[in-house]
């Protein structure tokens, strides 16, 4: 569905839009009217399951729309590839039960992906109990270096414009989204989905292929966990605002990658828990 289209939606046209990608009509019933039904907009959840030259790696609840840019800004994100480089193609398929992504990935990478995958496999303890389990919940993070800046006085612009890349979400309600901000606050593109670890891969896989993209800052809908801060520091990443708030660990982790790291960003609000160097206003 054309994104403009949405951006004009109200009621009136309800009855003319027949399919959103990632959206269905159910009945629903509303308080104060429990007797009557009628149709709404509920957002799809389906498992999207990420196959690595033929071996399933990982199934994830996802929005079925964008998985091409998913499946490269997961493998970039979680350090299973460096570059787009190392993916030689990717084909996405229905089937019964949910949706495949297949990545074919260079021999190398491969190796690396079911070496690491061995290694998981053989060790034992329960959960994060284990120090080895616990050291890897944090991948090594290079520095960033201090590339960018970004004016502050920019940033009420880009969160009026974050809703022009949730088509599902401006009919249901039920989406976050992650948006890649020009230094100047230009929304350049974005992606939505229902998860927002999700949202993000999408827009660093989207980022990935866009030259164009390379200088700027990320903006997600959500809160700010240390697996977002990961995510955008593996993908070199040095600005990141989240709407919502950011936990404690997402900070000390923004903070030894070097990664600015802001919050509660909203019209007229922002903090900042790390590197205010890369910003002005």
């Amino acid at each position: 569905m054309d994104v403009h289209l949405v951006n004009e939606f109200d009621e009136k046209d309800d009855q003319k839009v027949t399919q959103i990608i990632g959206a269905t009509r159910k009945k629903v019933m509303q308080r104060g009217h429990l007797d009557a039904t009628q149709d709404d907009w509920i957002a799809e959840e389906v498992p999207v399951a990420l196959v690595y030259n033929g071996i399933s790696h990982v199934v994830m609840m996802a929005s079925p729309k964008d998985l091409d840019a998913f499946a490269l800004g997961f493998s970039l994100s979680e350090g299973i590839v460096d570059s787009v480089a190392d993916i030689y193609g990717i084909e996405v398929s229905s089937n019964c039960n949910g949706i495949e992504v297949n990545i074919e990935l260079s021999s190398r990478r491969f190796a690396g992906l079911k070496e690491r995958r061995r290694a998981m496999a053989g060790r034992t303890g329960c959960g994060v109990c284990g120090i080895e389990q616990l050291g890897d919940l944090f991948r090594p993070l290079a520095p960033l270096p201090f590339t960018q800046t970004f004016n502050l006085d920019h940033l009420d612009s880009a969160l009026h414009q974050l809703k022009s890349v949730q088509t599902i979400g401006q009919v249901t309600g039920c989406t976050h989204a992650g948006a890649w901000l020009s230094p100047l606050g230009e929304l350049l593109g974005g992606c939505e989905d229902v998860g927002r670890h999700v949202a993000l891969d999408k827009v660093l896989g989207w980022r990935a292929k866009k030259p164009e993209w390379q200088a700027g800052a990320v903006l997600v809908s959500s809160r700010a966990s240390y697996e977002m801060v990961q995510k955008a520091a593996m993908c070199g990443v040095e600005i990141l605002f989240a709407v919502s708030a950011a936990t404690t660990l997402a900070v000390d982790v923004a903070e030894k990658c070097n990664l600015t790291l802001v919050g509660f960003s909203k019209p007229g609000r922002a903090t900042v828990y790390t590197h205010a160097r890369r910003l002005k206003g």
